[in-house]
């Protein structure tokens, strides 16, 4: 039978979740919202995230969340010559379209392929003192697991949003999708501007993947799940709108936490997919968008 206790635990469950979410979708509101590239490898580099903590926990002892962010200055270096490719090969011709879709979707089976040559199909697990404890408040029991990327989650989207509103680049960043003859204007290059953001859109994979290690383990292939997940939270969030990615896995995190708990975990991607489906039909620019 459904009690209070249960659900208060879901609903925790899933706003825990939807902290998660957003950190895994942070970064392609960057790209997809504010760049409009359709980055489709956005979970592959997340899933490299968590090799590369793994790599480091197993060998070194390091804790994940420190790996992630140690590694964040070489994803962003990989995101820098990743949009330069792009931009020379595709968006400057302006086969941006389908042909840039087809680049991503082959960095993509490269990436999972390295992976899996390297590592295997074995999952993978980090060793942290914190995983495996709870915390338990009037009979809500909160997982260490779930809880510490939940506070790194939330640091990091909040740190996005200050550097994105507060500072001349990160508003040179909203403004390259929306009006690129006034940022120039304005003294500043739209491919270089561009060329930050991505890198930046990919730096913020390094320490999602920490997280998602943390949480569970992890495969190569499994990057493929949440190509829809963040695809979906970006669109429902508002393109571009970082308040609104938030708002909107918390929306997802929520929804699938409460399908599991009442219908079973194989409901919970229809349900949540429903709903985003039913707020577009509603508000098509999503909740925040432009």
């Amino acid at each position: 039978m459904l009690s209070p206790e249960l659900i208060a635990n879901a609903l925790v469950a899933g706003i825990l979740l939807g902290g998660f979410y957003a950190a895994v979708s942070i970064g392609l509101t960057i790209a997809f919202g504010q760049l409009d590239i359709v980055n489709i490898a956005h979970p592959a580099f997340i899933i490299l995230g968590t090799y590369a903590a793994y790599a480091t926990n197993s060998g070194f002892g390091l804790d994940p969340i420190l790996s992630g962010l140690l590694f964040a200055p070489v994803f962003y270096a990989a995101g820098v010559v990743i949009y330069r490719i792009y931009h020379a090969s595709f968006e400057q011709r302006g086969d941006e379209s389908l042909r840039g879709l087809a680049f991503f979707f082959g960095l993509m089976f490269l990436i999972e392929v390295a992976l899996l040559l390297t590592y295997g199909v074995d999952y993978r697990i980090v060793h942290v003192g914190y995983v495996g404890t709870n915390l338990e408040f009037g009979g809500i029991g909160v997982p260490m697991r779930m809880f510490v990327p939940f506070l790194v989650a939330m640091a990091t989207t909040g740190a996005l949003y200050l550097y994105l509103s507060r500072t001349f680049m990160g508003r040179a960043i909203m403004a390259v999708s929306q009006d690129r003859l006034a940022l120039q204007l304005m003294a500043a290059n739209p491919v270089r501007i561009k060329q930050l953001a991505f890198g930046l859109s990919i730096a913020t994979t390094s320490l999602a993947g920490a997280l998602m290690i943390i949480i569970g383990p992890v495969d190569p292939a499994m990057g493929r799940v949440y190509i829809g997940r963040v695809f979906a939270i970006a669109v429902l969030g508002g393109m571009g709108s970082i308040g609104g990615t938030l708002v909107a896995a918390m929306i997802l995190g929520v929804a699938e936490s409460l399908t599991t708990t009442l219908l079973g975990p194989s409901w919970s991607p229809a349900v949540a997919f429903g709903l985003l489906l039913f707020a577009l039909a509603v508000r098509p620019a999503g909740l925040f968008g432009r």
